[in-house]
């Protein structure tokens, strides 16, 4: 059977959902930030996260389908720069000039302290690797959140 396994790690850009039903970080923070409510961390922030842009997962991910070199393989496809929680609110924050208060909350109990894949298969087996910089990312993602919402 030749089957290709892909993992794939915190996506972020425009049209993903805000809410507490759909647990991302990114816009949940834009959404708070533009309307200058409360941004929400939960625990101190310093627990780390890593995204990558949808534009570069979709590349990964069209890479995965078409590259015969990916058969049999389980390959992961993120972003290994990694960012704390409360330096993604600020920066947020600071591109959106909102005048939001960060506040904490409890961290849940199940929440991971880091999450942050190993990209060395995509890096070797498919020449992938995301291109977007966070900030980049976080502009056109506020962009359009303010378009759009």
């Amino acid at each position: 059977m030749r089957t290709k396994i892909v993992r794939i790690f915190n996506t972020s850009g425009p049209r993903i959902r805000y809410g507490p039903e759909f647990g991302r970080v990114i816009p949940n923070f834009i959404h708070q930030a533009l309307h200058d409510k409360d941004i929400t961390v939960f625990g101190d922030g310093s627990q780390t996260r890593s995204f990558t842009y949808v534009v570069d997962e979709i590349e990964g991910l069209l890479k995965m389908v078409y590259l015969d070199s990916a058969i049999g393989e389980v390959i992961n496809l993120g972003n290994d720069k990694e960012y704390k929680i409360l330096e993604i609110a600020e920066l947020i924050k600071n591109i959106t000039h909102s005048n939001s208060k960060i506040v904490f909350k409890t961290l849940p109990i199940d929440d991971p302290r880091y999450r942050c894949p190993v990209l060395e298969k995509a890096k070797r087996i498919l020449n992938w690797e995301p291109t977007t910089s966070l900030e980049e990312g976080l502009k056109k993602t506020i962009a359009w959140f303010k378009d759009n919402e």
